[in-house]
């Protein structure tokens, strides 16, 4: 029994000491460092690591699999590393479908709609702002209308401003601030109010605050907003081509999309028929080898995505489901 237990402390401690375990080492550290992650205790440090760990093996098992070829897109460790795909669903979305759709919004295309672009980058063309960060608060709703709105006054105005989500967040009575909501009513309360905020005037902090809006502050109206006819890609197309970026909403809550790096998503796992996360679509285009894709723009901050971007998957049956919950307001 001696010998066995000697061999085995043996073995604990070449394993310990092994060149896979210091760089596995060497890499937490320096992911820590990288992201500001500061846990409180060894113990909650340990149930990260546990988390970071299984999260890197998934990212490695995708990447060889992408290197043969078995997949469009290339996954990479980010900041939700310590974070598990329930947690990211829990804190990081927000979008809650609404109870009720007024069909006399809805978005139709006109005849022009068999020449629209093959391409269309709106980040190209000036109309949208720099990636933000909604942090640990659902307000991915508040995000994904502010950049709409963004967009159409840039489009009626030729001003690109950043206007404010927090102002959203606080004001909009019909969805649950940071607990969630939806574009139309954010789209409605501009409309009703007068106005929103610019986001200088009235900053973004991530939390549920007492309604604080400021006409010295404001910085664009809304007359209204359109939808797009469920599950209508063909007309979500024509919407973003001829009016500009959209609001859409999508399924967020796979590994896959939590560490998306590059590439165009396509998953056969994401569910359409549950969407729960709000973000916005500023482009779309085909690659060279004819993959069509979106260009979404996420609320997760830089460090997520292609520089806070994901291509996703354009006419394959309505991936992710992003033309069952589309909008955008008018100015």
């Amino acid at each position: 029994m001696l010998l066995c237990g000697s061999v085995l402390l043996l073995l604990a401690s070449a394993l310990a000491f092994s060149p896979e375990r210091l760089s596995l080492d060497s890499e937490w550290e320096n992911w820590k460092a990288t992201h500001k992650k500061e846990y409180n205790g060894l113990g909650e440090e340990e149930i990260r690591r546990a988390v970071w760990e299984k999260n890197m093996m998934l990212i490695d098992a995708h990447n060889r699999e992408y290197e043969l070829g078995m997949h469009s897109y290339e996954l990479g460790m980010n900041h939700l590393g310590d974070m598990t795909t329930e947690e990211v669903a829990e804190k990081l979305t927000g979008l809650q479908t609404p109870l009720f759709r007024d069909s006399n919004n809805t978005f139709i295309p006109d005849n022009s709609i068999k020449r629209l672009p093959k391409a269309i980058d709106y980040r190209k063309l000036g109309y949208v702002t720099p990636v933000k960060n909604q942090g640990s608060c659902g307000s991915c709703w508040a995000f994904s209308s502010a950049g709409a709105l963004e967009g159409q006054l840039m489009k009626t105005q030729g001003n690109l401003l950043s206007l404010s989500p927090q102002n959203l967040v606080d004001c909009v009575t019909e969805n649950s601030g940071c607990g969630g909501g939806y574009m139309t009513n954010a789209f409605n309360y501009v409309k009703n109010n007068g106005g929103i905020d610019s986001e200088d005037s009235y900053p973004y902090v991530g939390q549920d605050q007492q309604c604080a809006y400021s006409k010295t502050g404001k910085a664009a109206e809304c007359r209204g907003y359109r939808e797009i006819a469920v599950g209508d890609e063909r007309a979500l197309q024509a919407a973003v081509a001829k009016v500009g970026p959209v609001s859409v909403g999508i399924d967020a809550t796979l590994y896959s999309f939590q560490f998306y790096k590059r590439g165009v998503y396509y998953d056969r796992n994401c569910n359409k028929d549950d969407i729960n996360h709000a973000v916005l679509a500023v482009g779309y285009g085909v690659t060279g080898k004819g993959k069509k894709y979106w260009i979404i723009k996420n609320s997760w901050g830089e460090d997520w995505g292609n520089k806070g971007y994901i291509l996703m998957a354009r006419n394959r049956n309505n991936f992710c489901g992003i033309a069952n919950l589309a909008s955008f307001p008018i100015m």
